[in-house]
């Protein structure tokens, strides 16, 4: 009797991904560093081979230093072909001003830049690491993927965060668990204006909460107070060291008054408001 396939299975997806990737002469992927578009990019020069498999990463104010760092050690690490590409999303009046369509100028510029890596090699396509799990959160950076015709391989082949987490473990990169580092503009509520001195402060504030064992962080940015969060379980030991991070970050940040957020981190925390008003 044959043996039923289960179309849930990591395996099972993996293959999808696999012979979606080679329907195709290569590919560009949008590569930022973190666990998704990192395995899209590991998996793509695994199946198609180094030359057929680019990596392109956007350079510019709203990506932490330490993020363009590590994304540039894996490529050499696994011997992937990267560019760098420097865009410049805070000239945009459209994204500086931070309305909630401010993701969807940032992709728009990214996809540009990527655009012109494109030329230069006919017949690939671009991709993103957008999962199915995606699909769940207010993303306008879909908009602009759909404009700019790139594709999601990890939708296409069903494969969520979980998945993607697995996967990564399965080969053993080293980021199958780093933590996700959203663009630092999405520290600042909308409405609020980006600029770089702002960026430079919320990455120095997440510097120090990272020198204080603190990985998974977020500093969001309300004028002159510094909002911290860091995942529930470890606010006990944050209230025990906040004296010393308060005043570093107050020093070195430029921040007037910093605080807990005690109800811990929630990735895109800032679009709940945004939520509430799409649907009133």
């Amino acid at each position: 009797m044959m043996q039923k396939t289960d179309k849930n299975s990591l395996e099972y997806k993996e293959k999808v991904l696999t012979q979606w990737l080679l329907q195709y002469e290569g590919v560009i992927v949008a590569f930022s560093g973190g666990v998704d578009s990192a395995l899209l990019l590991f998996l793509s020069r695994r199946v198609l081979g180094k030359e057929k498999a680019v990596g392109v990463i956007a350079k510019s104010e709203s990506l932490k230093t330490k993020d363009y760092e590590l994304a540039t050690d894996f490529a050499e690490k696994y011997d992937i072909s990267l560019t760098t590409v420097f865009t410049k999303e805070l000239q945009n009046p459209d994204y500086y001003k931070n309305s909630p369509l401010r993701c969807y100028f940032c992709k728009t510029e990214t996809y540009r830049e990527i655009k012109e890596v494109q030329k230069k090699l006919p017949g690939y396509i671009i991709v993103n690491g957008a999962n199915l799990d995606d699909k769940s959160d207010y993303r306008p950076g879909e908009k602009a993927a759909s404009e700019n015709n790139v594709f999601s391989p990890f939708v296409i082949a069903g494969i969520t965060k979980h998945d993607i987490r697995q996967l990564a473990a399965k080969y053993g990169l080293p980021v199958w668990n780093k933590p996700a580092s959203p663009c630092l503009s999405s520290r600042i509520p909308y409405g609020q204006k980006v600029s770089p001195e702002k960026l430079k402060q919320i990455e120095t504030a997440e510097e120090i909460l990272n020198n204080h064992g603190f990985f998974e962080v977020r500093a969001r940015h309300y004028g002159s107070k510094c909002k911290i969060e860091v995942p529930e379980k470890d606010i006990p030991y944050l209230k025990a060291v906040f004296n010393d991070i308060s005043r570093e970050i107050k020093e070195k940040a430029g921040f007037s008054e910093v605080i807990i957020d005690t109800e811990g981190l929630v990735s895109g925390k800032l679009n709940r408001e945004l939520k509430k008003q799409l649907m009133l």
